[in-house]
């Protein structure tokens, strides 16, 4: 069988694709992936044996610009939902499958692709928020909040529906209808499908079962779709961290890593210096994670350190608490490794992982987008204190592992 992984987002995004192809080719598959152009997704894809099918712009290139207008964002969406429907048509097959997940007008392209070809079609989230449920709001978008006076989740989840019809309706009927297509009412539910995916660790985000085991007391409401949680698609990562910071590991006592992934920052050398101050403050070593952001040393102390891209599954288990944006993947390959951690949330699923690691008291919820010195310290003293790490190396050993297989068969069986 022929599967095609469609995805249009950061590398938290890509990553678990490439998880998930490795286990569909390992059952027989021919896997191929459409996603963005970004040197560094075709570079693990190909560490992982899988294809690429690059599609649109990079989106790095996209995230670092400057924001589109409003004017501009049905532009965009009507632009991704053309490429992916054109990609995906191009590498699938009738009676083959498409799993697809990333930005939802890429999805929706996916989606139709899958819908005009015959193909087996499943939506995949990587977070929860993006999925109505009664028991978490949906998440906004900054050009359409929700009235601050609606606090109801039915009601919101509601509102969301208006929300992403109103944003991308006009994109994905128009394309729908150029191709031959129905149009839809309902645009979320229809892409989401009414049995989503939900690749995510039960443990870090527990999503009630629809055989009842986990549910909460008053049941699953009426009315509510249901997910199939698969657990999260970890990438094995074999690659050895490099020389030079083995050699800082191993100069002195076990160091602070500081990073935000995918996330250009507004003021990333503010970000660096309260950071290092914060986590000096603490008597502590502290290592910084370039990432989108471009954080960088900031006095060449020799207490500092800046790393690039690197296995974060064989780094994580050797610094004493990881300070980042809180995105899905991050926070999972933090809470495998058994280490505190600092969420400093700044869009989409972040605050509600952010508010996860709190509640399990694994780590500290910074409060708000921006640190300062004064305000990470603070956060950095709780997830430092011996409560808090002996309640992370508690909870390591119940992370699972085996989502992408879980997933692979499920889609193969």
């Amino acid at each position: 069988m022929r599967v095609v992984l469609s995805t249009y987002g950061s590398r938290g995004d890509v990553e678990p694709m490439a998880a998930l192809a490795l286990r569909l080719q390992e059952l027989g598959a021919s896997v191929r992936v459409c996603a963005s152009p970004d040197e560094e997704f075709s570079a693990r894809l190909a560490e992982a044996g899988v294809e690429l099918v690059p599609v649109g712009q990079s989106v790095r290139a996209l995230v670092s610009g400057p924001p589109p207008a409003p004017s501009g964002i049905s532009e965009r969406a009507a632009r991704l939902v053309e490429q992916f429907h054109a990609a995906v048509l191009g590498a699938a097959e009738p009676g083959g499958a498409v799993v697809a997940t990333g930005l939802f007008p890429a999805v929706a392209g996916a989606q139709a692709a899958a819908e005009r070809l015959g193909a087996r079609f499943a939506y995949v989230a990587l977070q929860p928020t993006v999925l109505p449920s009664p028991h978490h709001r949906p998440f906004e978008y900054p050009m359409a909040p929700y009235p601050p006076e609606v606090t109801d989740l039915r009601e919101l989840w509601e509102l969301n529906i208006g929300t992403m019809n109103t944003l991308f309706g006009e994109a994905v009927n128009t394309h729908r209808a150029a191709v031959g297509l129905p149009e839809v009412d309902n645009v979320r539910d229809h892409v989401l499908t009414g049995r989503p995916w939900l690749a995510t660790d039960p443990l870090l985000d527990p999503w009630p079962s629809p055989a009842g085991a986990g549910r909460p007391e008053e049941g699953w409401p009426e009315g509510w779709p249901e997910a199939v949680q698969t657990g999260a698609w970890i990438l094995p990562d074999e690659r050895p961290l490099p020389a030079d910071l083995s050699a800082f590991l191993a100069a002195g006592e076990a160091p602070v890593y500081v990073g935000f992934g995918s996330m250009p920052l507004r003021d990333p050398a503010g970000a660096a210096q309260a950071a290092v101050e914060a986590v000096r403050a603490q008597g502590r070593r502290v290592l910084l994670g370039r990432g989108w952001a471009r954080l960088a040393e900031v006095d060449g102390a020799g207490d500092c350190f800046a790393v690039g891209e690197v296995n974060q599954q064989a780094l994580f288990p050797k610094v004493a608490a990881v300070v980042h944006h809180g995105g899905a993947g991050t926070t999972t390959t933090a809470a495998r490794a058994g280490v505190p951690q600092v969420l400093v949330p700044q869009m989409v699923d972040q605050p509600y992982w952010a508010s996860r690691v709190a509640a399990l008291g694994i780590g500290a919820a910074h409060d708000g987008p921006t640190p300062t010195a004064e305000s990470l310290a603070t956060a950095l003293r709780h997830a430092l204190a011996p409560a808090t790490r002996e309640r992370a190396a508690a909870l390591a050993a119940g992370i699972r592992t085996d989502g992408a297989a879980a997933a692979a068969k499920l889609l193969l069986g």
